[in-house]
Protein backbone atom coordinates (compact mmCIF):
# COMPACT_ATOMS: atom_id res chain seq x y z
CA UNK A 1 0.00 0.00 0.00
CA UNK A 2 2.69 2.30 0.80
CA UNK A 3 4.68 1.67 -2.00
CA UNK A 4 1.19 2.32 -4.50
CA UNK A 5 1.41 5.83 -3.00
CA UNK A 6 4.62 6.85 -2.68
CA UNK A 7 4.82 6.03 -6.75
CA UNK A 8 1.03 8.28 -7.22
CA UNK A 9 2.72 10.77 -5.03
CA UNK A 10 5.86 10.69 -7.00
CA UNK A 11 3.89 10.93 -10.27
CA UNK A 12 1.72 13.93 -8.98
CA UNK A 13 5.43 15.79 -8.06
CA UNK A 14 6.78 15.33 -11.46
CA UNK A 15 3.57 16.22 -13.41
CA UNK A 16 3.88 19.51 -11.07
CA UNK A 17 7.32 20.26 -11.51
CA UNK A 18 6.67 19.96 -15.66
CA UNK A 19 3.72 22.01 -15.65
CA UNK A 20 5.76 24.85 -13.47
CA UNK A 21 8.87 24.16 -15.74
CA UNK A 22 6.64 24.71 -18.65
CA UNK A 23 4.98 27.93 -17.58
CA UNK A 24 8.46 29.62 -16.60
CA UNK A 25 9.49 28.44 -20.39
CA UNK A 26 6.79 29.79 -21.95
CA UNK A 27 6.29 32.65 -20.24
CA UNK A 28 9.86 33.62 -20.36
CA UNK A 29 9.98 33.33 -24.15
CA UNK A 30 6.60 34.97 -24.41
CA UNK A 31 8.28 38.04 -22.56
CA UNK A 32 11.60 37.77 -24.88
CA UNK A 33 9.59 37.75 -27.52
CA UNK A 34 7.52 40.35 -27.03
CA UNK A 35 10.23 43.01 -25.90
CA UNK A 36 13.04 41.79 -28.51
CA UNK A 37 11.04 40.70 -31.02
CA UNK A 38 7.71 42.65 -30.98
CA UNK A 39 5.69 39.41 -31.65
CA UNK A 40 4.58 37.46 -28.12
CA UNK A 41 3.37 34.15 -28.35
CA UNK A 42 0.13 33.35 -30.10
CA UNK A 43 -2.12 31.70 -27.14
CA UNK A 44 0.08 32.23 -24.39
CA UNK A 45 -3.01 32.76 -21.94
CA UNK A 46 -4.56 29.32 -22.73
CA UNK A 47 -1.76 28.42 -21.82
CA UNK A 48 -0.83 29.57 -18.41
CA UNK A 49 -4.65 29.29 -17.58
CA UNK A 50 -4.03 25.27 -17.93
CA UNK A 51 -0.67 24.90 -16.97
CA UNK A 52 -2.36 27.19 -13.34
CA UNK A 53 -4.92 24.76 -12.97
CA UNK A 54 -2.42 21.62 -13.58
CA UNK A 55 -0.30 23.08 -10.91
CA UNK A 56 -2.80 23.98 -8.47
CA UNK A 57 -4.84 21.05 -8.45
CA UNK A 58 -1.08 18.91 -8.58
CA UNK A 59 -0.38 20.56 -5.74
CA UNK A 60 -3.39 19.68 -3.87
CA UNK A 61 -3.25 16.29 -2.80
CA UNK A 62 0.58 16.67 -2.46
CA UNK A 63 -0.52 19.34 0.33
CA UNK A 64 -3.16 16.99 1.98
CA UNK A 65 -1.39 14.45 1.95
CA UNK A 66 2.20 16.58 4.12
CA UNK A 67 -0.93 17.72 6.45
CA UNK A 68 -0.14 21.57 5.38
CA UNK A 69 -2.71 23.30 4.18
CA UNK A 70 -3.50 26.40 5.71
CA UNK A 71 -5.07 26.27 9.68
CA UNK A 72 -6.03 28.52 12.40
CA UNK A 73 -4.72 27.32 15.34
CA UNK A 74 -7.01 29.48 17.65
CA UNK A 75 -8.07 27.03 19.15
CA UNK A 76 -5.87 24.25 19.13
CA UNK A 77 -5.22 23.90 23.25
CA UNK A 78 -9.21 23.12 23.49
CA UNK A 79 -9.26 20.76 20.39
CA UNK A 80 -5.95 18.84 21.23
CA UNK A 81 -7.55 17.63 24.84
CA UNK A 82 -8.46 13.72 25.05
CA UNK A 83 -11.77 15.15 25.55
CA UNK A 84 -11.91 16.91 22.20
CA UNK A 85 -10.83 13.66 20.00
CA UNK A 86 -14.02 13.63 18.22
CA UNK A 87 -14.01 16.87 16.96
CA UNK A 88 -10.82 16.05 14.89
CA UNK A 89 -12.92 13.11 13.31
CA UNK A 90 -15.26 15.26 12.93
CA UNK A 91 -13.22 17.89 10.97
CA UNK A 92 -11.29 14.73 9.03
CA UNK A 93 -14.79 13.72 7.59
CA UNK A 94 -16.31 16.98 6.64
CA UNK A 95 -12.96 17.93 4.78
CA UNK A 96 -13.84 14.42 3.09
CA UNK A 97 -17.26 15.47 2.16
CA UNK A 98 -16.15 18.83 0.85
CA UNK A 99 -13.38 17.42 -1.08
CA UNK A 100 -15.80 14.28 -2.68
CA UNK A 101 -18.32 17.27 -3.14
CA UNK A 102 -15.23 19.22 -5.16
CA UNK A 103 -14.51 16.13 -7.06
CA UNK A 104 -18.51 15.61 -8.21
CA UNK A 105 -18.95 19.48 -9.09
CA UNK A 106 -15.72 18.94 -11.34
CA UNK A 107 -17.20 15.59 -12.81
CA UNK A 108 -20.11 17.19 -13.86
CA UNK A 109 -17.99 19.80 -15.69
CA UNK A 110 -16.07 17.64 -17.41
CA UNK A 111 -19.30 16.10 -18.55
CA UNK A 112 -20.64 18.94 -19.79
CA UNK A 113 -17.48 20.87 -21.40
CA UNK A 114 -17.42 16.91 -23.31
CA UNK A 115 -20.99 17.37 -24.56
CA UNK A 116 -20.77 20.79 -25.68
CA UNK A 117 -17.51 20.51 -27.14
CA UNK A 118 -16.25 23.56 -24.76
CA UNK A 119 -12.84 24.79 -25.71
CA UNK A 120 -10.03 27.52 -24.94
CA UNK A 121 -10.81 30.77 -26.61
CA UNK A 122 -7.43 31.18 -28.95
CA UNK A 123 -6.06 28.01 -28.81
CA UNK A 124 -9.17 25.43 -29.37
CA UNK A 125 -7.48 22.98 -25.93
CA UNK A 126 -10.71 21.07 -24.58
CA UNK A 127 -11.56 21.84 -21.32
CA UNK A 128 -12.76 18.60 -20.27
CA UNK A 129 -9.77 16.85 -19.75
CA UNK A 130 -8.76 19.90 -17.76
CA UNK A 131 -11.61 19.77 -15.28
CA UNK A 132 -11.00 15.74 -15.30
CA UNK A 133 -7.32 16.13 -13.64
CA UNK A 134 -9.43 18.60 -11.45
CA UNK A 135 -11.89 15.96 -10.24
CA UNK A 136 -9.37 13.34 -9.83
CA UNK A 137 -7.39 15.40 -7.82
CA UNK A 138 -9.74 16.53 -5.63
CA UNK A 139 -11.00 12.51 -5.34
CA UNK A 140 -6.99 11.81 -4.46
CA UNK A 141 -6.96 14.43 -2.07
CA UNK A 142 -10.06 12.91 0.13
CA UNK A 143 -8.38 9.89 -0.43
CA UNK A 144 -5.20 10.87 0.93
CA UNK A 145 -6.68 12.90 4.07
CA UNK A 146 -8.23 9.29 4.96
CA UNK A 147 -4.98 7.40 4.36
CA UNK A 148 -3.33 10.22 6.92
CA UNK A 149 -5.99 10.42 8.86
CA UNK A 150 -6.58 6.76 9.41
CA UNK A 151 -3.69 4.42 8.46
CA UNK A 152 -1.32 4.03 11.66
CA UNK A 153 1.91 4.62 9.94
CA UNK A 154 0.79 7.29 7.42
CA UNK A 155 0.89 10.34 10.37
CA UNK A 156 4.79 8.85 11.12
CA UNK A 157 5.51 8.02 7.89
CA UNK A 158 4.24 11.98 6.35
CA UNK A 159 6.55 13.26 9.51
CA UNK A 160 2.99 15.32 10.62
CA UNK A 161 3.08 17.72 12.98
CA UNK A 162 0.97 17.44 15.97
CA UNK A 163 -0.72 20.38 16.17
CA UNK A 164 -0.50 22.96 13.61
CA UNK A 165 2.32 25.38 14.74
CA UNK A 166 2.54 28.35 16.61
CA UNK A 167 0.65 28.53 20.01
CA UNK A 168 -1.39 31.31 21.16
Amino acid sequence: MDRVITHIRQMIEYLLMFSLLMMVVINFADVTGRHLFNHPIFGIQDLTEHLMAVVVFCGLPLVTMAGTHLTVDLFDKLTQSSGMRWWKQVITLLMTVILCLISWTFLQSALEAHSIADVSPELRLPRAPLYLLMACSAVLSALGLLYISYYPSAKAQANLPSSSGGEL
